[in-house]
């Protein structure tokens, strides 16, 4: 089956867009700060344990997940903060009683809070209503420390349910992280209400790069690079701005060997004259105000038929 949230539509067929704040390339820096509860399985490993054998509890690979709320998260944390810029904290929300000093840290900094589960599990290991469930909890949790309700979620592991964006939608969220399929912003159909695709890359991702193809450590910065070169070729030639999302965990890139080159790609971001770096509620906002979400909202599910969206 084609995609049954967001219609196919060419890049190039997309319409012109006004720049946010000046910025044609919209940069959004996005911390994954994740709980790993140590008594369970580890949701990813560095190091692989012994004869192959899984040990709980896993003290190594926990070992490396805490090493970046103790010391990663403060690196990155105090780089952004001496250089005027803010993050996004896509948060398990357990961390707020789990680490309550790295929470704090991340409220005093003034960064946005975006829903990220309970814990680091997978949605798509939950039922539905166990899914539902997760979704609010870890939205009030997060709204009852910091006064404030998150508007975006990313999926722990970007896993997704066939049903999590009509429950995200109804949840109250009103942009999601997980659909990684273009450099603007897409509405997605829900059996609730429009909901918007924000872009999230793969593959300028701390994850990807170091975790999973385990690069050496100037890869990141060299990919920053070189989208940064394309993106602003296109925004010459199309009239349309790009949005450049970064994901990051302060195990991977607040780690010492690797952190200079996250503060090269702080400077490489201040330094280009088409970026702005902005938030998930301000792209949201800056798109819905060019782009209407479609209305008559047209449900998924029942005898009323799926119509396509215009972007």
């Amino acid at each position: 089956m084609s995609n049954p949230r967001v219609p196919f539509q060419l890049s190039s067929e997309r319409p012109p867009l006004l720049p946010l704040d000046g910025g044609h390339i919209l940069a959004h820096i996005v911390v994954n700060v994740e709980h790993w509860p140590f008594d369970r399985p580890m949701p990813r490993t560095l190091l692989t344990p012994p004869h192959g054998k899984e040990t709980v509890p896993d003290v190594p690979n926990f070992s490396w997940a805490e090493y970046g709320l103790r010391c990663g998260l403060p690196r990155m944390i105090e780089a952004l903060r001496s250089r005027g810029l803010h993050a996004s904290a896509s948060l398990n929300a357990s961390v707020i009683d789990s680490h309550p000093s790295a929470a704090q840290a991340i409220l005093e900094a003034g960064w946005e809070f975006i829903g990220h589960g309970v814990q680091q599990q997978s949605l798509a290991q939950l039922d539905g209503h166990a899914q539902a469930e997760a979704i609010v909890k870890s939205l009030d949790r997060i709204a009852a420390f910091t006064g404030v309700r998150p508007r975006g979620w990313l999926s722990p592991g970007l896993r997704e349910a066939a049903d999590t964006p009509d429950i995200l939608a109804a949840a109250g969220i009103d942009h999601v992280f997980d659909w990684c399929l273009d450099d603007l912003p897409c509405w997605m159909q829900t059996e609730h209400r429009s909901l918007m695709a924000l872009p999230y890359m793969l593959e300028v991702n701390d994850s990807v790069i170091y975790a999973v193809e385990k690069h050496s450590s100037p890869e990141m910065k060299l990919r920053l690079e070189r989208t940064l070169e394309v993106f602003a070729r296109e925004v010459a030639r199309l009239g349309q701005p790009r949005v450049l999302a970064i994901g990051l965990h302060p195990h991977l890139m607040g780690v010492p060997h690797r952190f200079g080159d996250f503060e090269a790609m702080l400077d490489l971001l201040l330094a280009h004259p088409m970026v702005r770096v902005v938030t998930g509620s301000s792209l949201h906002d800056w798109y819905a105000a060019q782009v209407p979400a479609p209305a008559p909202l047209v449900a998924r599910s029942g005898d009323v038929p799926f119509v396509p969206m215009p972007q």
